[in-house]
């Protein structure tokens, strides 16, 4: 008789378009189903990526209450769920309470969804109640559910984000964080700025990049030309939701300044969705950018898009570690990124990829004589060519936590 295959949980909160949503595909993919036997519990079974959940993960039905944890309120209260509703109503409140007193943040504001899953924790059922397993993976914040709901032997909570960009209420987090046997940073610079903020729990830190296979990615952009879809002599993208980390609402500034001030005729597309879109439609018109900057909505397969671009930009206030940025890198497109603290730990200056300023003049003076220099692009796509960005080999951290 061979040996039992590990169990692991993964929670994660639905699979739409997004670079953490892509690093947990990612993993799936890698993980061996001859080691270990995953289930995968969704609080909200949705979005574009559930297509590619291999074949032999455990989709774990859907649970009512943890379904409309992010929904809107009235869904919530149509669907009966009165306890989350309430619930979701007094974190809001006590959040607001908390920015009274602490005044304006410099940061956004991460901590409203502390309070909303340290409200919801104590009235939401048991994960699968009776089965104990060896590894819980808890894959993106909040993380109390993974401490709170589940039986597990290990218990692992990953980070995606630069601390030093966001403000969190740490006595709030801390205890949840302390809770978990190990902490998954996605690089060296996260792990930095979050031992900053939690300082005691750098013991608990493994660095786990977001896991992408070229040979994945690279057949994924080969199953439809994206060309006439992205009209336009010199065509930049760039790929994100469409929320404040982005600083898509800064493009149509940056754009109108390079045809402008810099004489550029390019298009600058957009693929994403988010609680941003109207303000980024408004800049778009408030610049009268129309003819330049496109948003393309949700694309199921935004590697067909990234492949017909001439540069891929991420024009970002800050980030964990871009999984686009890598994604290009591996269909070999330039790479243009804003200076944000976390970008040199994946773009080599002049090598493979481009760092701007952040501020809006010198960004579009950067971009402008980045589209201008051929010769600077066609050195980083050579590069890039040599460049083995895969990293599968990254799944072995979660066996090796699992002592196989």
């Amino acid at each position: 008789m061979g040996k039992r295959r590990k169990r692991i949980l993964v929670l994660m909160h639905y699979l739409e378009i997004g670079g953490a949503e892509t690093s947990l595909i990612g993993l799936l993919q890698s993980l061996d189903p001859k080691r270990v036997n995953v289930d995968l519990m969704l609080y909200s079974h949705r979005g574009e990526l559930m297509d590619l959940i291999p074949n032999w993960v455990n989709i774990l039905p859907s649970v009512p209450a943890y379904d409309v944890i992010e929904k809107p309120l009235k869904e919530a209260f149509r669907k009966r769920q009165y306890g989350v509703v309430l619930g979701r109503i007094i974190a809001r409140l006590r959040h607001r309470l908390y920015r009274l007193r602490k005044g304006p943040f410099s940061t956004e504001d991460a901590s409203e969804f502390s309070y909303v899953s340290r409200c919801l924790t104590p009235i939401l059922p048991k994960i699968l109640p009776g089965i104990r397993y060896d590894l819980c993976i808890s894959f993106m914040a909040p993380h109390d559910y993974g401490l709170m709901k589940v039986d597990a032997k290990k218990r692992i909570a990953w980070i995606h984000t630069d601390y030093t960009s966001i403000h969190v209420n740490r006595k709030l987090e801390l205890p949840i964080w302390r809770g978990y046997d190990h902490i998954a940073s996605i690089s060296e610079k996260v792990t930095e700025t979050f031992c900053e903020a939690f300082p005691s729990l750098s013991d608990k830190i493994v660095e786990i990049e977001n896991i992408l296979s070229p040979e994945f990615v690279r057949k994924r952009s080969l199953q439809f030309d994206a060309s006439e879809l992205m009209p336009g002599r010199f065509k930049l993208l760039s790929i994100g939701r469409f929320t404040y980390p982005k600083n898509f609402d800064n493009i149509p500034d940056i754009m109108r300044r390079m045809v402008k001030d810099h004489g550029i005729d390019a298009k600058w597309y957009i693929i994403g969705y988010g609680s941003d879109e109207e303000l980024i439609r408004a800049k778009i018109k408030e610049h009268g950018m129309e003819e330049h900057v496109i948003l393309l909505g949700k694309q199921p397969n935004p590697y067909p898009f990234i492949r017909a671009c001439d540069i891929y930009v991420q024009p970002s206030r800050y980030e964990g570690k871009s999984v686009t940025v890598r994604e290009a890198q591996i269909l070999c497109r330039p790479v243009a990124v804003t200076c944000y603290p976390t970008a040199p730990s994946q773009v080599r200056q002049y090598l493979d990829g481009f760092i701007m300023h952040m501020d809006n003049e010198a960004c579009a003076k950067d971009l402008a004589a980045f589209i201008r220099d051929s010769a600077l692009r066609a050195l980083i796509k050579t590069k890039q060519r040599e460049t083995d960005y895969g990293n599968t080999f990254e799944a072995d951290k979660i066996y090796t936590l699992l002592g196989i």
